[in-house]
């Protein structure tokens, strides 16, 4: 009992040290204030793979409260201010032509159950409206996105079934091709291009994803795709976990020319916190990060711009932002290089949700257009 209340106090005394550390600050006062105001939605987290890989999903034996094996736990969230998290359905592409379709809704069931099993913290959520709401009661608002085309199975019926189960991001691929899309792979000449760019059918299903209201995520394809898909989508398009080309070229980020094609058509692009990514090597740092915000905001202006950390999907992380408790760190460097409040509030969440909001206007518009049927013929 003793043993309790001495680190009950030692606890205490860390916090308020880092309460008055961070006072000290002014930019960091700056942007937890921001955050206080503007919800910080995150565009891609691997959390629900690390539970598949850790725990076989079973909740039961694992506490988000005291979970110390990820770069996610509710501290952590809480810490960095975390206002709504697009959570990754991902299974991998060895799944595709398999079993990759029950493997992605067992995943899809995860992150359901994760959510309800923490209701003081989290509330699920799909629309824009949703997300607000749930800032407004102090709660971490829970989106879904299944990363990977072939967790569909080139079925718009699984699509449509997918989106009733609260999905609200397709990536069109991961890094493997579909039976109707290229990946980013192929712009490396490590694999072949099979559709140069989208088949037929992966055209009917840009159009589809419109009807229904559902993000396309352009992370993870071809240059080719990329502009295919924004010469056709209606609505505006994500790129949920990608970052600047020209400063990191490597062809997994998005190259300047995209980055304006994005900025015309009114989508986002939220910057991947993965040292590959961020400077090509093993090492980075938050200013490496801090770097593309910039390059991004000169190409395209800021409100292209969000935050896809990537956070529990990959091995090393900038130092600075070891887990999503860091983020606050990179709100106040961005304002330390002179963003200003409105600029952090668009890259924050106010441009993510201007994206949901019109995909759902799209949606709305098309409620007399009847559902594709087409499939992909074996």
């Amino acid at each position: 009992m003793f043993s309790n209340v001495i680190s009950a106090v030692y606890l205490t005394l860390w916090v308020t040290s880092r309460v008055v550390a961070l006072a000290e600050d002014p930019y960091m006062t700056r942007a937890l204030r921001l955050m206080s105001e503007t919800p910080l939605i995150d565009g891609h987290n691997d959390l629900p793979w690390q539970l598949r890989k850790q725990f076989n999903n079973q909740l039961n034996t694992v506490d988000l409260n005291t979970l110390k094996t990820t770069h996610t736990n509710i501290p952590k969230i809480k810490e960095g201010r975390l206002g709504a998290q697009f959570w990754s359905a991902y299974v991998p592409c060895e799944t595709q032509n398999k079993d990759a379709v029950r493997q992605t809704l067992e995943q899809i069931d995860v992150i359901h159950r994760m959510c309800q099993s923490y209701p003081e913290t989290f509330m699920f959520a799909t629309s824009s409206q949703e997300i607000t709401e749930a800032f407004r009661l102090n709660k971490t608002a829970c989106l879904i996105g299944v990363e990977g085309g072939h967790s569909i199975d080139s079925s718009l019926g699984t699509l449509r079934i997918m989106y009733q189960l609260g999905v609200r991001y397709l990536t069109l691929t991961h890094s493997c091709n579909t039976p109707w899309a290229d990946n980013w792979l192929v712009d490396t000449g490590s694999e072949p291009s099979e559709h140069n760019g989208l088949s037929p059918f992966g055209k009917q299903l840009i159009l589809e994803m419109n009807r229904l209201g559902m993000l396309i995520d352009l992370a993870h394809v071809t240059v080719a795709v990329m502009n295919q898909v924004l010469d056709m989508s209606k609505a505006p398009v994500i790129f949920s976990h990608s970052s600047a080309y020209s400063v990191c070229p490597n062809k997994r980020n998005v190259p300047d020319d995209v980055l304006r094609r994005v900025n015309e058509t009114g989508g986002i692009v939220m910057v991947n916190f993965y040292n590959d990514y961020v400077t090509c090597s093993k090492n980075a740092t938050l200013s490496d990060v801090a770097d593309h915000f910039d390059h991004i905001k000169k190409v395209a202006g800021a409100g292209i711009i969000g935050f896809g950390g990537d956070y529990d999907g990959v091995t090393r992380l900038p130092e600075g932002l070891e887990d999503v408790s860091k983020v606050p760190n990179l709100v106040a460097e961005l304002l330390r290089r002179g963003w200003t409040d409105e600029e952090v509030r668009a890259v924050l969440g106010n441009n993510l949700l201007r994206v949901l909001f019109e995909a759902d206007k799209v949606r709305d518009e098309h409620t007399q257009t009847q559902p594709q049927v087409l499939c992909v013929g074996f």
